[in-house]
């Protein structure tokens, strides 16, 4: 196996960073074969989990993981399979939809505020404030001038997170545009999957090319040193999710999480009979 940081150093999209989702493959698998990614990831899983409840003994900072994808792009495996494992008490999960008119009466930012992670908890967004700069971008449903603002705003937005102990960690799944044919015709074939599918899937689909230039944007705009991005491929499930696992592993080791030292004395307590 490559050594692991040079393998997320890959996917790390450094700031200033012109990105061209061209240059990407989304069906690379650098560093694992899927046979070792098998084997590695309940020791991960493992791991992480032990991560957390340094997290969450320690409740001095917090986690928020953003996560981005084009539909069908991985969103729900991701916190599935990496996310869904670890204490459901530290591990809270926000789903951003169409804005409610309670949520429209405030600034763009404020539903996504609210919901950012306590100090011991890891918070994930099941799509995020991004939305702002790519449906509205798409669909033109911001004036030019408030788009061209807002990425600034975000930048600052994570900066005072990240300042105020709250660690980002941005992920975009990365697909092919063949890819996500053959997950809807999927979703359309079974039975099983047919609730997963919408009308909307395939009108989105049509704007790709228009989605993918906003993606090349934010993320060029708004991979910071304070809330870096990375790109993950997404073709394979299991990539995306081992990938995704190790990169929040090293970013919780660098947390420096501790578990509090216990009571004054503790080495003297005994338990009576």
């Amino acid at each position: 196996m490559d050594n692991i940081k040079a393998v997320i150093g890959k996917f790390r999209i450094a700031p200033g960073t012109k990105v061209d989702l061209g240059k990407f493959k989304p069906h690379a698998t650098p560093g694992i074969t899927q046979a070792e990614a098998e084997l590695e990831m309940p020791p991960l899983l493992a791991r992480l989990d032990k991560l957390q409840q340094k997290l969450y003994a320690e409740g001095k900072q917090s986690l928020l993981v953003v996560i981005q994808a084009m539909d069908t792009g991985g969103k729900d495996g991701v916190i599935r399979r990496v996310f869904g494992t670890l204490n459901a008490q530290g591990v809270r999960v926000s789903s951003f939809k169409v804005p409610s008119k309670e949520e429209l009466s405030h600034d763009y930012l404020w539903r996504y505020h609210k919901e950012v992670p306590s100090f011991g908890t890891i918070g994930v967004f099941n799509r995020s404030h991004y939305e702002s700069v790519l449906v509205e971008r798409v669909h033109n449903l911001a004036p030019k001038d408030a788009l061209k603002r807002r990425y600034d705003e975000i930048n600052a937005f994570e900066k005072y997170l990240s300042d105020s102990r709250v660690r980002v960690l941005k992920f975009y799944l990365h697909i092919s545009r063949d890819e996500q044919k053959r997950r809807l015709e999927e979703r359309l074939q079974n039975p099983e999957k047919n609730w997963k599918f919408s009308l909307a899937d395939i009108a989105e689909r049509k704007l790709w090319p228009d989605y993918q230039k906003a993606f090349e944007k934010l993320l060029s705009q708004c991979s910071t040193k304070a809330a870096p991005w990375y790109l993950i491929p997404s073709n394979h499930k299991w990539y995306r999710s081992w990938l995704a696992a190790v990169i929040t592993e090293q970013v919780l080791l660098e947390m420096d999480c501790k578990f509090p030292k216990g009571v004054p004395g503790i080495e003297k307590v005994k338990v009576p009979d």
